[in-house]
């Protein structure tokens, strides 16, 4: 965190409050930064910006209602700061749930996983667009996971309704986040929008992600419990994230995660990027399927 240069004078919005989320606003805040963390659970949200205002007394920290898995929910809250606010710097698309054990559908008919961690990040970007195209150097960074690896884009089953797997779906979730960052920068150079649209990876790091999905008594949820020296401390998991959305030497376009042990710990460097992933014709079909699901366009 020491590394990260001075963010006075920069607003930025990250979606969920505790884990990776929590670290990033804390080392931003320290760095001078506005956050706004934004969640669906007041009562974390709130205690989450007093931690942060503990830690950083003159922290300029507040906490916004924000529930992923509803569309009505990223509307209002993109309304809600496109009338109070006269720009955004950076957006920190973070928040996910991970492999809960039966299917599960959002507000909106999707399914959890792909609507939360994938559909709602797309829907806010795009309602946040005309804020971030204000900032003289915005940057949007979209969460992915070596999961991503192992992903597929089913354009036949988005919603894993003939068959959900968790894992699978999730994978599946990573991946689209993936995808969407490289064409949100392929689209913003096309467009002259001025935005960086940058991936991360955290690795493997101690957050209640496993836990809060699969399980606190799920095998993933006992390896989390138990084996928690297997996991890098969240602050660590942070720091691609944090990389990218700060440093000068992150590139628009870019993957970034940590350099050991197979990018599940360390410190951050370019990513090794799965060869789906790359696939722009597939990006820009998943891109033009996504604006239609989530009701949005990307116009600024």
């Amino acid at each position: 965190m020491a590394d990260i240069p001075a963010q006075r004078g920069r607003t930025a919005i990250i979606t969920g409050t505790g884990g990776l989320g929590y670290q990033a606003a804390l080392a931003l805040a320290s760095a001078g930064a506005e956050v706004i963390l934004a969640g669906r659970n007041r009562a974390r949200g709130e205690a989450a910006v007093n931690q942060i205002r503990q830690h950083v007394p003159d922290a300029r920290a507040g906490f916004e209602m924000l529930d992923l898995a509803s569309l009505a929910s990223v509307t209002a809250f993109g309304k809600r700061l496109r009338e109070a606010r006269p720009r955004l710097d950076l957006l920190i698309n973070n928040a996910a749930v991970m492999t809960p054990p039966t299917r599960q559908l959002t507000a909106d008919g999707f399914e959890l996983q792909f609507g939360t961690n994938y559909l709602g990040h797309v829907a806010l970007t795009a309602q946040l667009l005309p804020l971030l195209r204000q900032s003289a150097s915005a940057r949007v960074i979209n969460t992915s996971s070596i999961a991503a690896r192992s992903g597929t884009i089913d354009f036949d089953d988005l919603q894993s309704a003939r068959a959900y797997r968790p894992m699978v779906a999730y994978s599946q979730s990573k991946l689209a986040c993936l995808m969407y960052a490289f064409e949100l920068q392929r689209r913003s150079e096309a467009a002259g929008w001025g935005i960086q649209s940058i991936a991360v990876h955290p690795g493997i790091a101690r957050t209640e992600l496993l836990p809060n999905g699969a399980g606190a008594w799920s095998a993933a949820g006992m390896a989390r419990r138990f084996l928690w020296f297997l996991f890098q401390p969240a602050a660590q998991g942070a720091l691609p994230t944090l990389f990218a959305a700060t440093s000068a030497q992150a590139r628009g376009g870019a993957y970034y995660g940590p350099d050991k042990l197979g990018e599940t710990r360390g410190y951050p460097v370019a990513a090794k990027i799965p060869p789906q992933a790359a696939e722009a014709d597939s990006a820009a079909r998943l891109w033009a399927e996504s604006e239609r699901l989530a009701g949005v366009v990307h116009n600024g």
